[in-house]
């Protein structure tokens, strides 16, 4: 189902101010090096929920600081609402995920290129699972 122009609107607005707080904390907390960009926010019909996708940049360093960030989710959506406070009646519940896109595509490539050959080395396929 398309998103309405409101979820729309509201993701857009999240995702600009909560690129200032996470990096902002980021760098505060003395963590030099790492980039933290929101990639996309999509809003549940109902608004009550905000999910958040992640690109971390150096990539080993990703779930380390997306298990700080859902741990610092309150304090993130306090500091969102102060933010906010003249655009949103309601801040809605944020849930944080990784956006591994960016890798997935580079795989891609990589095949493309013909660097990685899945047909002469078949053990480097996922291995998939049939239900």
């Amino acid at each position: 189902m398309e998103e309405s122009q409101r979820q729309k609107k509201i993701g857009s607005v999240l995702q600009r101010d909560l690129v200032e707080v996470l990096q902002g904390a980021a760098t505060h907390g003395g963590m030099q090096g790492i980039l933290i960009s929101v990639t996309k926010v999509t809003v549940t019909v109902d608004l009550s929920i905000a999910k958040v996708y992640l690109s971390i940049f150096p990539n080993n360093k990703g779930k380390e600081i997306l298990e700080g960030i859902k741990s610092n989710a309150p304090l993130i959506r306090h500091e969102l609402a102060q933010r906010t406070k003249h655009q949103l009646r309601r801040m809605p519940q944020l849930e944080f995920f990784i956006d591994d896109s960016l890798e997935y595509i580079d795989k891609i490539e990589q095949s493309l290129k013909g660097k990685v050959n899945p047909i002469k080395d078949p053990s480097i396929l996922d291995k998939r699972k049939k239900s």
